[in-house]
């Protein structure tokens, strides 16, 4: 490796864009030194805006490069699994967009053989990298809410209220009388890797259900307006092993801005509302109560945990992702073991989909681990 970890953005689309490629170049220790996309036009316009002169249509022309350490994958869904694996499969360190796979035992294999081969993985949870999120996360390992009791998370937004903005990411083979996945897959995953990671135990169970509130909708690859049969809002309920009671709601059809991300724990000696939600100027904030003293007060976020000059103020995801570029090329360069938010935690928050979706279809409590065939 060089004294730079040199990056290959596959997929140059509106949020490599926004987030993957900024994210990357502001961190001195990294360049981007490739980017791929099968739209020529899009690729050109990236490259120019980015400054990157390396440009293909077909990412397996990366893949044997000796001066290509990391492949950040941020394609369609549908690529995901297929380009993750090839570029493990070719000794690169890989950061994916979430899902991997709709199947947890898919994105499971991915995490081994990044294991096996020593390699380090990364998904895009945008928001586990939050400056009050991390804040919240160092609050917590150091005793404030004691013993946690509840949490609650939130990811609903207004994105596709409207049923004439387009909407991406559609299944052009799905049967129109079966409810999908959408809003607890394409939205729900960063609160629930946040629910996981504060709640300090291991799940047990899940139950809840989704909902269908907008039936037609427009399809961005079309232009047409058709049925589109997807969860764009659900509920769920989740317990864990330490006694944690915790609940998920997410939806892309709630008024409200977005992000809307909202994550909330209490416990025996305190309580801690971080909200993701870009109002007024400022993309986040804190609030802390104690027992001793139970009104909400703000917390200014200490800038340890921003970006070299970072600040409540920018754009969420070039702040958010900056923060989760600046960690990955950390546990590369430096050697260890250290590797958060990996293929495997990816795989945990896919099966607790799974899990979710899988209580839907049987109308009942759902145990968790799933049984894996």
């Amino acid at each position: 490796m060089s004294d730079k970890l040199r990056v290959a953005v596959v997929g140059a689309g509106r949020w490599a864009q926004r987030a993957h490629i900024p994210g990357w170049q502001r961190d001195p220790r990294v360049e981007v030194v490739a980017l791929s996309d099968t739209d020529p036009a899009i690729l050109a316009q990236a490259g120019a805006d980015f400054g990157v002169d390396r440009l293909v249509t077909d990412y397996r022309e990366l893949l044997d490069a000796p001066d290509i350490d990391v492949i950040d994958v941020a394609t369609a869904n549908h690529a995901h699994f297929e380009i993750s694996a090839a570029a493990l499969d070719a000794g690169k360190h890989v950061l994916c967009e979430k899902p991997v796979h709709h199947d947890n035992r898919q994105t499971r294999a991915l995490a081994e053989l990044a294991r096996s081969k020593g390699l380090k993985t990364k998904l895009g949870f945008t928001f586990r990298y939050a400056p009050a999120v991390q804040y919240a996360k160092s609050l917590i390992d150091a005793g404030f809410v004691g013993t946690p009791y509840i949490f609650n998370g939130y990811e609903q937004n207004s994105q596709w209220i409207d049923p004439a903005t387009p909407m991406r990411q559609v299944d052009p083979d799905a049967d129109p009388n079966v409810l999908v996945t959408s809003s607890i897959e394409g939205y729900g995953a960063p609160i629930i890797d946040i629910m996981h990671e504060w709640s300090g135990g291991n799940l047990t169970s899940v139950v809840g259900t989704m909902r269908n509130f907008v039936p037609q909708r427009v399809v961005r690859a079309t232009g047409a307006m058709q049925r589109l049969n997807i969860d764009d809002g659900d509920m769920w309920i989740a317990e864990f092993d330490n006694g944690v009671l915790a609940s998920i709601q997410s939806s892309y059809v709630t008024v409200g801005n977005f992000p809307g991300i909202e994550a909330r724990i209490f416990g025996s000696e305190g309580a801690i509302i971080v909200r993701l939600v870009e109002e007024f100027g400022i993309c986040q904030t804190i609030k802390t109560a104690t027992k001793d003293s139970v009104e909400f007060v703000e917390r200014e976020i200490p800038q340890q945990f921003f970006p070299e000059g970072g600040h409540s103020r920018e754009p969420w995801d070039f702040l958010f992702y900056s923060n989760l570029c600046a960690d990955f090329a950390t546990e590369i360069l430096s050697g260890t073991d250290a590797n958060q938010g990996d293929f495997a935690q990816g795989a945990l928050v896919q099966e607790t989909i799974n899990a979710f979706e899988k209580s839907f279809r049987d109308r009942a409590w759902t145990s968790f681990p799933l049984e894996q065939a």
